[in-house]
């Protein structure tokens, strides 16, 4: 197979920053180019690396308000840096794209000092810190929400709307009609608190559905992702509300059981909300208020907008008011099913594709018309992938 370019993707070492950077690693292979992931230590062990990339582990340094964090953090940063050029050096990228995250920072700076191109992809709906700090040297900055916070107004004509990359397996649900849900017919639940877990679900949600009316109560099938530290508590509770429920650290089907899922119950993590939107769920949403500028906030308005989500603040979120949001959605008539189909419409099922394209058309066309991809372009590259697929290539 002959290689047209090469690009360098970096992304810190989380769920939220790895998965979409992973995609769009597999989009621009099966496109014909190499690829290379810059990250830290945490973000090697995520799973998800195409075969064909090649992982190279950087320092993370992180500068604080805390004056202590500050020498130790730039000689991360610097050491960073002169490890990235080297990489460049050999690999010779045509673009380097930033996902955000600490890791992310010292290869966009290696690339500002070769003259290379860069972009940067925010998931959040506020542009996250090294995003901020990278903003003025970019080329081109992908958003995946049409408003996005702390952008400033100079940079502006640098943003283009992909949305949100997320795995394949969740883009086929779209095709899928939402599950059927009779009035005597199991409902199904899912709660997931991102890749971390959420403690609060654990105390909360168990308790939430004894609340429900029995005959909502007893058609209940409760599958929900726990702390390994919570499982068994949570366990207690359900058994002790008979209330028939699946628990597990970790899903490695996720996108199977978001499959068969009528309501969501979860966090409002950027990769969480971008599945919801891309497969069509409806979700109750507890933004986590820690999360750095609130951003998870600002996350779920879209979705709430739109009819396809309802979010409780973690201050009001209590047993009372998640089993009263739940009655509000199970209850009404074609409720859910609205609800499912207005999340749909929130959704960028292209993201992939268009942040790929955004990629490809830095030193090659204008950034301003990237998004306008011609039907030739996209009939090539699908030739392309079925090509690949017969010759075995995942």
């Amino acid at each position: 197979m002959s290689f047209s370019k090469h690009y360098v993707l970096a992304a810190g070492g989380t769920g939220g920053h790895m998965i979409p950077a992973y995609a769009l690693a597999k989009e621009l292979v099966l496109r014909g180019h190499r690829v290379a992931m810059i990250t830290d230590a945490r973000g090697e062990k995520i799973p998800g690396m195409v075969d064909e990339g090649q992982v190279h582990v950087l320092p993370a340094g992180r500068i604080t308000k805390d004056p202590r964090s500050w020498v130790g953090g730039t000689r991360a940063i610097l050491k960073g840096r002169r490890m990235a050029m080297q990489l460049y050096e050999t690999f010779q990228p045509s673009a380097i794209i930033g996902f955000g995250g600490y890791p992310a920072y010292p290869a966009l700076l290696a690339a500002n000092s070769r003259n290379i191109p860069t972009i940067v992809h925010e998931q959040n709906a506020v542009l996250g810190r090294v995003n901020r700090l990278a903003a003025r040297s970019v080329n081109a900055i992908a958003t995946a929400y049409p408003d996005v916070l702390r952008i400033k107004p100079k940079y502006q004509e640098k943003v283009h709307l992909v949305g949100n990359p997320v795995r394949e397996e969740v883009v086929a649900l779209r095709e899928e009609p939402y599950p059927p849900l009779s009035e005597e017919g199991i409902f199904r639940v899912l709660v997931t608190g991102g890749s971390q877990g959420a403690s609060i679900l654990s105390s909360v949600v168990p308790d939430a559905m004894a609340m429900l009316p029995m005959h909502l109560r007893r058609r209940l099938q409760i599958t929900q992702q726990c702390r390994e530290d919570d499982i068994e508590g949570v366990r207690a509770k359900y058994s002790e509300h008979d209330i028939p429920a699946e628990l597990a650290t970790y899903l490695p089907d996720l996108p199977q059981r978001l499959g068969w899922a009528h309501l969501v119950i979860g966090r409002a993590g950027a990769s969480t909300i971008a599945e919801l939107t891309t497969a069509g769920r409806p979700a109750i949403l507890i933004p986590l208020p820690s999360a750095m500028d609130d951003h998870q906030t600002y996350n779920v308005k879209e979705m709430v907008a739109s009819g396809g989500a309802r979010s409780i603040p973690q201050s009001r979120f209590t047993a009372k008011e998640l089993a009263k949001q739940m009655q509000k959605m199970a209850l009404q008539p074609g409720a859910l099913e609205n609800a499912a189909r207005f999340a749909a419409k929130c959704g960028r099922p292209e993201a992939v594709n268009d942040l790929a394209d955004l990629v490809e058309s830095i030193g090659t066309s204008p950034l301003g018309n990237s998004m306008k991809v011609k039907k030739e372009k996209q009939q090539m590259i699908s030739s392309r992938k079925e090509a690949l697929a017969k010759d075995g290539v995942q």
